[in-house]
């Protein structure tokens, strides 16, 4: 039998595996190292993305926290403007009501009664006057009793004076106004 030395042969084919291995490891290491560097520059990018995405919704919050502040102070105005208006309109619908508490008073004040003061506070009226007699008196709660445009009389007072020579019974009566509705509203129904 022949006998051969294969020892040089193994010991290039364990050098070879050796180059190989450490070749591949090499390779493998760079690899690696591309991909780390490839994850953290897409994370990076997505990071940045991310941070500019950020930014630009803080500022567009901004300008709609901007607009929502424009716009409560436009429902205050709104509001304050509707509250106006709401008291010209009142304004406007007792515009007359005075004048029919005038003429009204002159058509229910019996002779013999005069008025010295008038208030009005809302609905409610306050008058004070001199009467000849309580009978005068009477009679004019039961006139303003009786007016459409007046109710519930309420005498606060009477008592007895001397004016100018002349026996008189001064008085005070509270009374309130009957609010009708509009013509526009009537011919409606």
């Amino acid at each position: 039998m022949i006998r051969i030395n294969l020892l040089p042969h193994r010991e290039a084919a364990r050098k070879a595996k050796r180059e190989q291995f450490y070749l591949q490891a090499g390779l493998v290491s760079v690899l690696g190292c591309v991909v780390i560097f490839a994850g953290y520059t897409l994370i990076g990018g997505a990071v940045s993305a991310q941070d500019d995405a950020n930014a630009y919704l803080k500022t567009e919050i901004a300008v709609l926290d901007k607009q929502l502040e424009e716009i409560k102070g436009l429902k205050e105005q709104t509001r304050a403007l509707l509250s106006r208006k709401q008291v010209i309109e009142n304004l406007q619908k007792d515009r007359g009501e005075t004048v029919h508490l005038l003429a009204e008073l002159v058509r229910q004040v019996p002779e013999g009664v005069y008025l010295k003061s008038l208030k009005q506070d809302g609905l409610k009226i306050d008058i004070a006057g001199y009467a000849q007699s309580n009978a005068r008196v009477s009679a004019l709660m039961r006139n303003i009793e009786a007016s459409p445009w007046l109710e519930n009389p309420l005498l606060i007072e009477v008592k007895g004076l001397t004016l100018n020579g002349r026996r008189l019974n001064e008085f005070s009566l509270n009374f309130t106004i009957t609010r009708t509705e509009p013509e526009e509203t009537k011919g409606k129904k």
